[in-house]
């Protein structure tokens, strides 16, 4: 004869007092760790929660004390398929930290000014807090999110000092890198450039000039290209760098690179030997290219812990996890040999 399994019993904190001849409040208590309640109490009450896998209700724990639990990540709707891997990996750093706090993330995506989506997940109180994966100059976004005093943190430089934001060190990265390449001898360093509107291409601009300034370098304003979002564009630029007598090239991302590449290979010209290259982003593309190109690496999964982790502290969430300033590494390889 077969038993069928016992129904696992599914406790509430009116079952556990009860049980346990407690308070509710003394559970609760024990359960956030906040409040006077004995050592005692405390362990008898966590033994029981244990032995049992009591797990809170999270829609009767967010109407006690007013919150959600649930983020939202704000992705822009034109992004280019190559900045896909970027957000890919902070939205991975984002959700562990999300989840590890008993946070849900939602994914919205906002289009250019519409700010309908943004306005209608404030208006409607969907979610605790908000995460802007874009820093944008002059952002419509983020003026609306201060005026409703909405709390957000925003993943790209910031210079308006009410407003959180986490960024990996891309001005002292294109600063480090572009010193690299003049130091090994590059005489007319040219750049390739992104998006002018987004905050993190004026970071790496301004890590292009201080190099050039600290070691007393001319700024060639002729091989500076910003917008470079396709490849027609890239290859204009490319063409102009090298009827200019350049001899190295320092690319803002590893999607610009790859065009980069692409150009030179069209035209014949070897990477090294010919002009030497660089990217101020990594990728795999990039290290298994023939020859491989020195790029600068960035734990972009840990960014987005850190702007989660900041959002967390804004909502009074206690990190045990560790909050250290980011960092990168530059990799030199076969490109600026």
């Amino acid at each position: 004869m077969i038993m069928e399994p016992k129904e696992k019993k599914v406790y509430t904190i009116d079952d556990i007092a009860r049980e346990l001849g407690v308070s509710k409040t003394t559970v609760s208590r024990a359960i956030s760790g906040k409040g006077r309640i004995g050592q005692t109490t405390r362990e008898k009450v966590l033994s029981f929660i244990e032995e049992h896998d009591y797990r809170p209700n999270v829609m009767a724990k967010g109407l006690a004390q007013r919150k959600t639990f649930n983020l939202a990540l704000l992705l822009p709707k034109d992004y280019a398929i190559t900045e896909f891997p970027f957000f890919k990996d902070c939205m991975q750093g984002i959700c562990e930290m999300a989840s590890s706090h008993d946070y849900d993330v939602i994914i919205s995506m906002i289009d250019g000014d519409d700010l309908s989506q943004l306005q209608r997940l404030e208006a409607n109180r969907k979610v605790d807090g908000m995460i802007l994966s874009r820093a944008v100059e002059h952002s419509k976004a983020q003026d609306y999110l201060k005026s409703c005093k909405e709390p957000f943190v925003v993943i790209g430089p910031e210079e308006d000092t009410q407003i959180v934001y986490v960024d990996n060190k891309n001005l002292e990265a294109s600063e480090e890198l572009a010193s690299i390449m003049l130091m090994k001898g590059v005489q007319k360093l040219a750049l390739l450039g992104g998006n002018e509107s987004f905050s993190v291409t004026k970071s790496r601009y301004q890590g292009y000039v201080q190099a050039h300034e600290k070691m007393g370098r001319q700024v060639h304003t002729e091989l500076i290209f910003m917008d470079c979002e396709n490849q027609l564009k890239v290859s204009g630029a490319v063409r102009q760098i090298l009827e200019a007598g350049a001899d190295g090239i320092l690319c803002m991302d590893d999607a610009i690179c790859t065009m980069c590449i692409e150009s030179l290979r069209e035209l014949k010209v070897q990477i090294s030997s010919g002009i030497r290259v660089a990217s101020l982003y990594d990728s795999k593309s990039l290290e298994y290219n023939n020859p491989p190109i020195t790029s600068v690496k960035f734990d972009t999964v840990r960014l987005g812990k850190m702007a989660a982790g900041k959002l967390l502290k804004m909502l009074g969430e206690e990190l045990q996890e560790d909050m250290q300033p980011l960092n990168y590494q530059v990799v030199l390889r076969e490109s600026t040999q």
